[in-house]
């Protein structure tokens, strides 16, 4: 078999030499930024191909707009909606609707979360959402030169989109006016976004009588993103995102694990609130939940179109595997390796060779996306076998995925009766010394091996006895 020889893994540790991807920084010099721009841009193109023409419902409360982020959030929609992302945007008006009661000297009332919406509250709650509504249209409507609107040329549509029906009496208290979410106009909100429209939901809904009801934004943009279809909902909080019990992020959970963390009685009230809806849209269908703090300068962005995000993300199941290759991957592996193949870190390969070899590979895949890949080629006569191609993507360098993949072709060899892997590599030595590999000579490769040996590569041979 020709095996080919092995490369650098990208992302194995903290130590890793190739630095981790970032924005390309202002002030660095011309050719460093270039590059560094491109290597971004670059980075994002997956995402982008990946959620063109996907339907995003991006939900935020009125605490985003009081606490001055609503252009910056309606700039991110929009750069959004030019990739080719459909676009709809739920708000609410909690603190804006407490300012209009506080204007009348009234009380707000409240039972479990929910607010008791009498006569006077739901005229405060339709002052709030029209005023919201049309801060929302004149932020997409911008064009000015030099800002991120410019040659936007956005179209708003909002409407009657959500039937609703009374709450009615719940522990002997009349919620009168507050609604719960019966029907959504689905039908009308696809034509919309199919003319290229962002489309503006209000917490507000009427029944078939034309009454009008107060409505929870959380209730109303998931039972939108359900109706849609949409590829994800997103909740721009005030809160952080889900944290452990050290208070640090949890930036991906799946639904059991969620609905686990529901029950803890430590979770934040808002954050229980905004977990129990993206838990009702995921069982209806939606594949992919997320909080995200609106606090964080371009959160969204962050959240959609890099490796990690900046909040929680919440699916189904487990977003991650490690696992053996599949034909299906061939694709993905010839653009992880594109990059080593082009600098000379690895021999060129043709897409029939990796096809041909697929079953020898290893992948870590991540929600549809190849994140790393490494081989294994036996020896069977000498016990021995190569660990070859371990290549990781830049953005996920310093992840730890590196030796994953290592200790993946590990367990593989042992389970072939191997037992001992040799590397040939041109740049990493000093990565696999670490991870218990010893230097090597030629002779002590498998004959079949040394024959196939690239002299004009002199890459430095590694064993480790597993």
């Amino acid at each position: 078999m020709n095996a080919p020889d092995s490369t650098q893994p990208l992302a194995s540790s903290s130590e890793d030499e190739s630095p981790c991807l970032g924005l390309p920084m202002l002030g660095d010099d011309d050719a460093t930024y270039q590059a560094q721009f491109v290597a971004w841009f670059r980075a994002v193109a997956p995402y982008v191909h990946a959620f063109k023409r996907r339907t995003f419902v991006v939900a935020f409360d009125g605490e985003a707009v009081q606490a001055g982020r609503l252009a910056r959030i309606c700039e991110d929609l929009a750069l959004m909606r030019a990739l080719g992302i459909r676009v709809v945007v739920v708000h609410g008006s909690r603190p804006q609707i407490e300012e209009q009661l506080r204007l009348r000297n009234m009380q707000s009332v409240m039972h479990k979360g929910v607010r008791v919406t009498d006569a006077a509250a739901l005229e405060c709650a339709k002052k709030a959402s029209g005023e919201i509504r049309l801060d929302i249209e004149a932020a997409f409507s911008q064009g000015l030169a030099n800002t991120p609107m410019a040659n936007a040329d956005i179209k708003v549509l909002s409407g009657n989109f959500i039937t609703a029906r009374p709450v009615g009496v719940v522990d002997g208290i009349d919620f009168q006016h507050t609604g719960l979410v019966r029907k959504v106009a689905a039908e009308i909100i696809q034509m919309a976004l199919n003319e290229r429209s962002v489309v503006l939901i209000s917490p507000l809904g009427f029944s078939p009588t034309g009454e009008a009801f107060y409505l929870d934004m959380e209730d109303v943009a998931s039972a939108v993103a359900v109706a849609v279809h949409a590829e994800k909902l997103i909740f721009l909080a005030e809160t952080p995102g889900l944290t452990d019990s050290d208070g640090e992020l949890l930036r991906e959970l799946t639904s059991p694990a969620a609905a686990a963390l529901l029950g803890n009685s430590t979770l934040h009230p808002d954050v229980a609130f905004y977990l129990r809806f993206s838990l009702r849209a995921l069982a209806a269908g939606v594949p992919r939940a997320h909080i995200v703090p609106y606090a964080i300068d371009g959160g969204l962005m962050l959240e959609v179109f890099t490796h990690d995000g900046v909040g929680t993300m919440i699916s189904p199941d487990q977003l991650e595997s490690l696992r053996d290759a599949t034909i299906d991957d061939v694709g993905g592996i010839l653009k992880l390796i594109a990059p080593l193949e082009a600098d000379g870190t690895l021999v060129k390969r043709g897409r029939g060779r990796i096809e041909r070899e697929i079953e020898q590979f290893s992948v870590i895949d991540h929600d549809g996306r190849l994140f790393g890949c490494a081989a294994l080629y036996a020896f069977p006569a000498e016990k021995m076998g190569e660990l070859a191609c371990l290549t990781v993507t830049p953005e996920a360098q310093g992840m730890g995925d590196g030796e994953r993949l290592m200790l993946r072709i590990e367990q593989r060899a042992r389970a072939a009766g191997i037992e001992q892997l040799f590397v040939l590599t041109t740049r990493a030595a000093h990565w696999f010394l670490k991870r218990g590999f010893v230097l090597a000579t030629i002779e002590q490769l498998p004959k079949d091996r040394q024959r196939m040996y690239n002299w004009s590569r002199m890459s430095q041979v590694l064993l480790k006895r597993i």
